[in-house]
């Protein structure tokens, strides 16, 4: 239990995470991203959860991107408020 309190996708479903990233970059670039095929041949959510479920490797290389693009995300943010902190 207390491992689940760093972790930063602790609640956070896979079918939350597969949509943002496809929200975020759509479904050609995240084919680039991470090169499997549920992204490239005729995507879907629902296929790409399952094909996730069974394939760790592949389910690991989409959570790290998932940390990254929340990670540049909440940067873009902050220099954002910076910016506009900074214009008063």
């Amino acid at each position: 239990m207390a491992d689940q309190i760093n972790n930063p996708l602790h609640g956070i479903t896979l079918e939350k995470i597969v949509t943002s990233l496809q929200e975020s970059y759509g479904w050609e670039e995240l084919g680039q991203l991470i090169k499997i095929r549920c992204f490239d041949s005729d995507p879907s959510v629902k296929s790409s959860l399952k094909f996730l479920r069974k394939t760790p490797w592949a389910r690991e290389k989409v959570e790290d991107l998932y940390l990254i693009t929340l990670k540049r995300e909440k940067r873009k943010r902050r220099k954002a408020e910076m910016k506009r902190l900074n214009k008063r």
